[in-house]
């Protein structure tokens, strides 16, 4: 039986560990059938190639990439063009940061957030969508796919702060690059917005105390409960099945779109008892 993504080439940015969503849409693409290139922060490529060894196959190693650097950006093309003579067909961008004073239990209160810390939260979050897609745009083939990762903005959730500034500043960059990409080579850009997933992303925001710990734990109960058909925070390949099939060619006519996989929590009420949403 054909694979969603036989005969194609995929680029995967942001895996840091085994538990990250985009390890798990690395795994899933190449069960797949494709070709999985993946990047990483330059000062972590040996644990990151480590962790990739854990994937059901071999991957080549891992790009060093920085979404700040310029030079990495403008290096990239001809990278992916030595490891895939045949051109990349898809792109996952799972790249986010926040410095701690802006999110999590450490955070700062929201109005007192530093301008500079919002501003690098912005450009690794939002504006490196755009400067990805503009890097990797000359080895992509014709009607690619990239696909970028979201949680839901439309509420002000504990401890994500400015994230979630920074995510709403994300649905707007896709927009302006569907409309560039798909203009150029017929490339598709959307994000999945993913409910909460057990990550070392998710870790950052609760923390470990006891107290913010319980937050999380309370955060996934309603999510499960607020889900119609449920929601497990332990199922990551969940949202990394969803990834590959926006990297597929059986959306063909969606792009600068936004998809839900979140098992349909943030579109069903939020209680104000509960603590979330506002």
């Amino acid at each position: 039986m054909a694979g969603l993504l036989d005969g194609k080439t995929v680029l995967i940015t942001g895996i840091i560990t085994d538990s990250s969503i985009a390890f798990h849409a690395a795994a899933v693409a190449q069960e797949q059938g494709a070709k999985v290139i993946i990047t990483g922060i330059p000062e972590r490529l040996r644990l990151i190639d480590r962790i990739a060894k854990r994937l059901p196959q071999e991957v080549p190693p891992a790009i060093g990439l920085d979404v700040t650097s310029e030079e990495d950006l403008a290096n990239l093309p001809a990278k992916l063009r030595e490891l895939a003579p045949e051109g990349i067909d898809g792109v996952l961008h799972s790249i986010a940061f926040a410095p701690k004073t802006l999110m999590g239990p450490d955070a700062v209160a929201f109005l007192d957030g530093p301008g500079p810390d919002a501003a690098k939260a912005f450009e690794i979050s939002a504006w490196s969508y755009a400067s990805l897609a503009r890097a990797v745009l000359p080895a992509m083939n014709e009607g690619g796919s990239i696909v970028g990762m979201d949680f839901d903005p439309r509420t002000a959730m504990p401890y994500y702060n400015w994230m979630g500034v920074a995510k709403a500043a994300l649905e707007s960059v896709n927009r302006y690059v569907a409309r560039e990409v798909g203009a150029a080579k017929r490339v598709r850009s959307n994000l999945i917005a993913a409910g909460p997933i057990k990550t070392l992303a998710a870790k950052a925001i609760a923390g470990t105390a006891t107290d913010d710990a319980k937050q999380l734990n309370m955060l996934n109960e309603y999510w499960d409960g607020a889900s119609p058909i449920g929601w497990d925070v332990d199922d990551p390949t969940v949202v990394a099945k969803s990834i590959v099939a926006m990297l597929s060619d059986w959306l063909p006519g969606t792009t600068g779109s936004i998809i839900y996989v979140d098992g349909g929590a943030s579109h069903n009420t939020w209680f104000p008892d509960q603590g979330f949403g506002a």
